[in-house]
């Protein structure tokens, strides 16, 4: 009854494949499911108008290769943050969110992760903070009609980048659609003490991003260039609940990707063994 699934980052394979290819490559490196990728590119975000037929295909092809899309990663919001102090940016990311809420409930994805941004490109304020609050009540609760789950990476910017401070706004919320999705990488970046960060999650840990940081360093790195105490913190998820594991990382010009996809799962599953 106890079943760990390996998730794979989309970005992790070239993004000149088209989403088939992505799948296949995916399902012959040995992952259970990949995550779907909506970013603030006008490509990514064209994803969310897809019409029925072009979902209806979308979940066609994933029960033809066996390689299901459960979770969708939604950074989009970077650059149309809930909390910006524009108001029209706050009623598009509004919107994209919304939309993202709707795609999830047509081709069966079960969690959004949410970036843990009240602004990225702008400055932060207690304006941003209370915009960002009061619109993530509403999706929240839009979500909920749905049956979809919204959880929070945590980032590296100082807004969320632990554990702790994204349960301020899970107990704040008190929903059962609003958890935590953390970014082991990035809580490695930012709490004193990871371990002990990411189990002030407890019962809210939907899934897990194992990403590989350094001081600095967040994003672009090969499993076992950085410091992320793996062997801890997996074992350590694993105890707290978490049975959904998303290998982030993203592809590198020149590499040979199916390798590299083999080498991520690998390393990562024998923390688990």
């Amino acid at each position: 009854m106890d079943k760990i699934k390996f998730g794979l980052y989309e970005k992790a394979m070239p993004g000149s494949l088209a989403l088939r290819q992505k799948l296949e490559l995916a399902s012959a490196a040995g992952f259970d499911q990949l995550e779907f990728s909506v970013d603030e590119t006008d490509e990514k975000l064209a994803r969310l108008e897809w019409n029925g037929s072009e979902r209806k295909k979308f979940v066609r092809i994933q029960a033809e290769l066996g390689m299901p899309v459960r979770t969708m990663c939604l950074s989009a919001q970077r650059k149309y943050p809930l909390g910006s102090h524009d108001k029209a940016v706050r009623e598009r990311s509004l919107r994209i969110l919304s939309d993202a809420i709707d795609f999830a409930y047509d081709t069966g994805i079960r969690i959004i992760q949410l970036a843990g941004y009240d602004v990225y490109y702008e400055h932060g304020d207690a304006d941003t903070r209370a915009y960002f609050e009061e619109n993530l009540e509403k999706s929240v609760r839009y979500a909920s009609s749905s049956g979809v789950i919204l959880a929070f990476e945590t980032m590296e910017t100082d807004f969320m980048n632990t554990t702790e401070k994204a349960m301020r706004y899970v107990e704040r919320i008190n929903s059962p659609y609003l958890q935590v999705y953390p970014d082991i990488g990035n809580v490695t970046n930012g709490a004193d003490d990871p371990a002990k960060d990411l189990a002030a999650g407890k019962g809210h840990l939907a899934a897990a991003h194992l990403k590989e940081t350094a001081p600095g360093i967040f994003r672009d790195m090969r499993y076992g260039e950085g410091r992320v105490d793996f062997e801890t913190l997996v074992p350590l998820l694993y105890g707290l609940g978490v049975r959904i594991f998303t290998c982030e990382f993203w592809y590198r010009e020149g590499t040979e990707c199916q390798s590299e996809l083999r080498y991520a799962l690998e390393y990562m599953k024998k923390f688990l063994k």
